[in-house]
């Protein structure tokens, strides 16, 4: 990030109200978990939060709620607008490839058939290795190096083993906690994906379809 910037940012905050933004900032971009309100005053404060959201929207990025008693940070939508024109992912089309199954199989299906509900990407149902073998059009060879990187990259997460049976072999995978990351409007991009690649010909993928022409570019955030 532009030193310039950020310094600039800060220079408009009172010392203490410094100190709390910047610690804030630090466990919000850095850490893996979304991070409890009560543990920061520049969350709990909304005074001392929106010092925090403008230095956030400083260098392209926003508070994300998750839930409701805790926050993370995510790319603005304006932002991550921007980077989709010009084609930028970090993910190579193998790897969002496997994302997207992961994400069919431990939270599409199971949510089509009420075992889950909002729009959390927490899920208690792991897609197996086996099963993404067995049902994905996609070299065999290629699939595992695929989860290593989503793995690393906090997408997907191995799930626990206990409650799994003995027949489970090998590691059986969940989504990451970098999904957490998403904007509502970005959060819900997403999810019309899923419900065109899990369910193409439902009467809720032809809505997604009839509104896609014109649709309005978001801007803003998560309430702050």
């Amino acid at each position: 990030m532009s030193s310039t910037v950020f310094d600039a940012a800060l220079a408009e905050l009172g010392e203490r109200n410094r100190d709390e933004v910047l610690a804030a900032f630090a466990a919000l971009e850095h850490g893996r978990e979304p991070v409890a309100e009560a543990q920061l005053v520049a969350l709990r404060d909304a005074t001392v939060r929106r010092d925090l959201q403008r230095l956030l929207a400083r260098v392209g990025r926003t508070l994300v709620r998750v839930g409701s008693t805790h926050w993370t940070t995510g790319f603005r939508d304006d932002i991550t607008a921007a980077l989709a024109a010009e084609g930028t992912t970090a993910q190579s089309s193998m790897d969002r490839a496997v994302l997207v199954l992961v994400l069919i199989h431990s939270v599409a299906i199971p949510r089509s058939q009420g075992l889950i509900g909002g729009d959390s990407w927490t899920s208690g149902h792991p897609t197996s290795v086996d099963e993404l073998t067995r049902y994905a059009q996609l070299p065999r060879g290629e699939i595992r190096p695929a989860l290593q990187r989503l793995r690393a990259a906090g997408l997907v997460q191995i799930a626990p083993a206990r409650g799994r049976t003995t027949a489970d072999a090998g590691p059986a995978y969940l989504p990451g906690p970098a999904l957490h990351r998403l904007t509502k409007a970005a959060r819900e991009r997403l999810e019309h994906e899923l419900i065109l690649a899990a369910a193409p010909d439902s009467p809720l993928a032809a809505a997604i379809r009839a509104r896609r022409p014109g649709r309005p570019t978001a801007e803003g955030s998560d309430d702050t």
